[in-house]
């Protein structure tokens, strides 16, 4: 169960960040940027696990080589095309939106700060406290552009903060409403616990 579990997070944050970064988006390299990055990241945080494919047609590329069980192939794709199915609906809802810098609109930052937070404490338990990964220099890397994605595919809908000190910086500096502080604490810190629970269910051996 834990690798159909890394493959839908994976491809849900793969299809998320297409998703909120490609629609209605013009010629530039952000959007191919971020889709990239969290792509990077998500296979770094669960190569470990399930081999980090999020892609169908790499799992029957991976299959026909002989390193995926025939057991694995449907589950894989199942958990694979949930992730994308989830996705999509969350960009859908993200999308109505308005721009969250003056007129936050709850639901969708909240949404966004947990999604994005979460991605982001999944990567870092996974590339620098899981034993598999131990020793790795990657882990700086992975974090880091685990941010970018997230700036780049939600920054307009929350700020892209996923961290409370910058969520309160940022109120400092009038870049986002004092009022919403319980939003982003609220929705950060249940993000990163969230996180943690589902890094225990997928390194059940890592304690």
């Amino acid at each position: 169960m834990r690798k159909y579990l890394a493959e839908f997070i994976g491809t849900f944050f793969l299809v998320l960040t297409v998703g909120s970064t490609g629609i209605a988006a013009g010629p530039g390299v952000i959007a191919p940027l971020a889709i990239g990055s969290i792509l990077m990241v998500m296979i770094f945080a669960g190569g470990h696990v399930s081999g980090a494919h999020y892609n169908p047609a790499v799992t029957l590329g991976v299959f026909l080589r002989g390193r995926c069980p025939a057991a694995d192939v449907v589950r894989y794709w199942a958990a694979q095309v949930l992730g994308g199915v989830a996705a999509a609906a969350i960009v859908l809802f993200l999308k109505t939106a308005e721009a969250v810098r003056l007129d936050p609109a709850v639901p969708a930052a909240f949404a966004a700060e947990f999604l994005f937070t979460f991605a982001l404490v999944y990567v870092v338990l996974n590339v620098a406290t899981a034993k598999s990964t131990a020793g790795n220099s990657h882990f700086g890397l992975a974090i880091g552009f685990t941010v970018l994605s997230g700036a780049f595919a939600v920054g307009d809908v929350s700020g892209a903060a996923f961290n409370p000190a910058v969520a309160l910086g940022a109120m400092m500096m009038g870049m986002l409403p004092f009022g919403s502080l319980w939003l982003y604490l609220t929705a950060e810190l249940v993000g990163a616990a969230a996180a943690a629970v589902v890094f225990k269910a997928i390194n059940p051996e890592d304690r």
